[in-house]
């Protein structure tokens, strides 16, 4: 079973930018501790500023030598463009293969321009305010349905 794991723009700073939001552990962390969890995945794990980049990766599994039928889903925390993008809300709803919603804080108790994600309604589910351990919550959720 292949999952791809996709971080959208700031990503990159998890563990350095407001810390009192998004927590002080960094992305390589978090991965490591998914990969000791569920050593038979294999992940891919991709992140960008930019939006297109994450559209094509939604778009294109052969942009990382998989073919569509090899991945089981994906893990997408489009940080930002989750309020604002209507391109990559369609790539969402256009994916062969479910995709699970990642958002660190509770956008709901965040700044007004935050509170409403253009993805949540084209994603197969969505895990919002658990902190990086919705990472985790996000791989089992697609582990539990690929095993149904």
């Amino acid at each position: 079973m292949k999952i791809l794991i996709l971080n959208g723009p700031n990503l990159n700073r998890l563990g350095l930018r407001k810390p009192e939001i998004y927590g002080r552990q960094t992305m390589a962390q978090i991965l490591l501790d998914i990969q000791k969890r569920w050593p038979d995945v294999h992940f891919v794990y991709r992140q960008s500023n930019h939006e297109g980049d994450l559209i094509d990766w939604i778009q294109e599994p052969s942009a990382f030598s998989l073919q569509p039928s090899d991945v089981a889903g994906i893990v997408l925390n489009a940080g930002g463009y989750s309020h604002t993008s209507v391109a990559l809300r369609d790539a969402v709803e256009e994916c062969e293969v479910p995709v699970v919603e990642v958002h660190i804080s509770d956008i709901s108790q965040r700044e007004e321009f935050r509170r409403v994600s253009l993805l949540t309604d084209v994603c197969a589910h969505s895990i919002i305010g658990h902190g990086t351990e919705g990472y985790k919550e996000a791989v089992e959720w697609l582990s539990e349905r690929v095993k149904e």
